[in-house]
């Protein structure tokens, strides 16, 4: 009983580290007007900026995703926050827009070695069967993580003094915290190997997870596109059509739809992974219709339906495709295949943003949203029409 106790212990300290990293990657996105004010760039660059963050996690994922399967688990964490700590610094020195791109991109680099290594990392230190549990706790981590970083800045932001310092030294400090935590804790890759065995890989995946990874990875990369959006471009949608100009509600607004999505995450466990996915996309599906309704006709209240609805469309889909995924994954190459499917979560985050930003100077904010959301719509209902009609294994 003992050992229970220490294992689900070590899980939960492991995934509030993965928390406190994956807080830093949102930290700047209620921020972004006062850096916009600050420095006098375009809608268009905010895009970019922010997405510089995921090509710097997709770099290291396909680089060494998989080395922490070979050097171990604490040790790529630990490099993981040293980036996370750099990226902070970066934003503290900022004088000008270099500055941002540099931090975006440790950022990025940062997330990167955290999300193969960290969710292994928590679903190898619980105790035996508890699998189920310790995904939720990974997955959870990640995204209450990125929900409590605009929330904090956006508070810090407004009720408190210095607002593009002071959360980045809240969150310097929370990092030396996780080092000292990291530091206590076990390895659980038994069989190390020199980095020098690292090798960059591809996106290929083991025959026996193909079949799983078409679908969950569209409907990941679709809940990560509807992410992106809210988080890069909804704070200027905020304050210039709907006319908010607060801080703290701004970083509410994209903190409900990570928050929404660790509920999503919670009800997996109730509704089973078979299901989850098609009614995950179904939530997808309602929650980019709430968006398209709110830039169309400029109403906050459908801006937080959407977050509330898309974010929990998000929490069923991506928890069900990492188990499903996860189950079908050779235990030698866990990490591996989970960076993959990383890899086109994160390219939603990239790539949809920085199309929306383009089309923002020639439609215009609304109509590039509504663009977006109708590629969005296609990719998503493709999906759970291949899902209902070849379902995953529910033993996953």
């Amino acid at each position: 009983m003992d050992g229970v106790r220490r294992g689900w212990r070590e899980c939960v300290l492991a995934g509030a580290v993965f928390a406190v990293c994956m807080a830093g990657t949102t930290l700047p996105t209620p921020l972004y007007p006062l850096y916009q004010e600050k420095f006098g760039f375009s809608e268009f660059t905010v895009t970019v900026v922010y997405a510089v963050y995921a090509f710097g996690v997709i770099g290291v994922l396909l680089l060494v995703g998989n080395a922490s399967d070979a050097v171990g688990r604490r040790v790529v964490v630990l490099w993981g926050l040293g980036f996370s700590a750099a990226s902070a610094v970066c934003f503290l020195c900022a004088t000008e827009l270099g500055w941002l791109y540099a931090g975006r991109l440790l950022s990025g680099v940062s997330a990167g070695l955290f999300t193969g290594a960290a969710t292994a990392y928590v679903m190898e230190l619980a105790p035996h069967g508890g699998a189920s549990r310790a995904t939720f706790v990974a997955t959870a981590a990640n995204m209450g993580g990125l929900g409590c970083g605009p929330l904090l800045a956006g508070v810090l932001a407004e009720y408190a003094a210095w607002p593009l310092y002071l959360p980045f030294v809240v969150h310097l400090a929370l990092v030396a915290a996780s080092v000292a935590v990291l530091l206590r804790l076990p390895e659980t890759v038994r069989e190390r190997m020199p980095l020098r065995t690292v090798r960059p890989h591809g996106p290929a995946l083991p025959a026996q997870v193909r079949a799983v990874f078409g679908p969950a990875a569209t409907a990941s990369f679709v809940g990560f596109a509807l992410f992106g959006v809210f988080t890069s471009v909804s704070p200027a949608f905020l304050a210039e059509s709907l006319g908010m100009q607060n801080h703290a509600v701004s970083g509410l607004v994209v903190a409900l739809a990570f928050f929404a999505s660790t509920g999503g995450q919670l009800a997996v466990g109730r509704i089973g992974v078979r299901r989850s996915l098609p009614l995950g996309c179904a939530g997808l599906l309602a929650g980019l219709a709430l968006l398209a309704g709110a830039l169309y006709w400029d109403l906050l209240a459908l801006v937080v339906l959407s977050a509330l609805v898309g974010g929990g469309g998000q929490g069923l889909t991506f928890r069900a495709a990492l188990a499903s995924v996860s189950h079908a994954s050779p235990e030698d190459r866990h990490a591996a295949v989970i960076s993959t499917l990383f890899v086109v979560a994160y390219a939603g985050i990239s790539v949809p943003v920085i199309g929306v930003g383009a089309l923002t100077g020639p439609i215009g904010l609304e109509g590039a949203g509504l663009v977006f959301i109708g590629c969005m719509a296609v990719l998503v209902s493709s999906a759970a029409a291949y899902l209902l009609r070849r379902p995953v294994p529910e033993e996953a």
